[in-house]
């Protein structure tokens, strides 16, 4: 099996019933933006759609790599381009002066805030190794067509 890129369908789930709030203005009961998360995986792992929750199972580790990934800058609201809403993160994520000598090809965005760290999406990317040196993932440009996560 492999990874699979998709908003989980969990997630969609979570989202409706009110348990993300990924933008710097909340609207809901708790008064602060929830914390996300991008965590590595290997090739070798099954992450898609079917996630639930983060766990460590396939997840990448070496050396400066922590378990759980690193956390996603989300200074910018989720935002409507006519009938598109989308959210990007506001910065690349940067893994720092990482060795990670097995292939990964997937990176699962999850909601740290919560108490089980909800899954949220499972991104793809072509197969990579990196041997003391900087893994960053550029972020598209936030719009409705082209934004990391779009809801049409």
């Amino acid at each position: 099996m492999a990874n699979t890129q998709a908003f989980t369908n969990q997630g969609k789930v979570d989202l409706m019933n009110g348990l993300h709030a990924m933008g710097p203005s909340v609207v809901r009961g708790a008064t602060t933006k929830d914390v996300y998360n991008a965590a590595l995986f290997l090739v070798t792992a099954t992450r898609g759609a079917g996630d639930t929750v983060y766990n460590t199972t396939g997840e990448v580790s070496g050396t400066n790599y922590s378990a759980g990934g690193v956390v996603v800058t989300t200074a910018t609201a989720p935002q409507l381009d006519t009938t598109t809403a989308h959210f990007t993160p506001s910065a690349s994520i940067v893994y720092s002066n990482v060795t990670l000598g097995t292939a990964f090809d997937a990176v699962l965005i999850y909601n740290d805030t919560s108490a089980t760290k909800l899954a949220l999406s499972v991104h793809t990317f072509g197969s990579q190794t990196v041997t003391a040196g900087d893994f960053t993932l550029t972020m598209p440009t936030d719009d409705g067509t082209t934004g990391l996560i779009r809801i049409a």
